[in-house]
């Protein structure tokens, strides 16, 4: 009998405490996500939305200006990038010995 009591008391608890505070706690987030954004997170996505579109023309008018005054500057860039990781690599290597 003392066995029974050391796991029924636990479950009772478990029972009468814990699952109804859980399961109000999970309908609760599930109606507050089921809402959706909030207004204020709306105009301000929409205000991040419209930044990020003036940083992309922004960047494609640079890379057509950059095409213009240095037609092989993609190419300087990609090899600058491989050596930049190859320095990288004779670093780290070199490091540990």
């Amino acid at each position: 009998m003392n066995m029974a009591v050391f796991f029924f008391v636990p479950v009772i608890i478990f029972m009468g405490l814990v699952a109804p505070l859980w399961l109000v706690l999970h309908y609760f987030s599930k109606r507050r996500s089921a809402k959706g954004l909030a207004e204020e997170d709306r105009v301000e996505l929409d205000d991040l939305l419209k930044t990020a579109d003036k940083l992309t023309d922004r960047i494609e008018i640079l890379e057509r200006i950059l095409d213009i005054d240095s037609p092989n500057w993609r190419d300087k860039e990609a090899r600058g990038a491989y050596r930049n990781q190859e320095e990288t690599k004779r670093e780290s290597s070199s490091g540990g010995e």
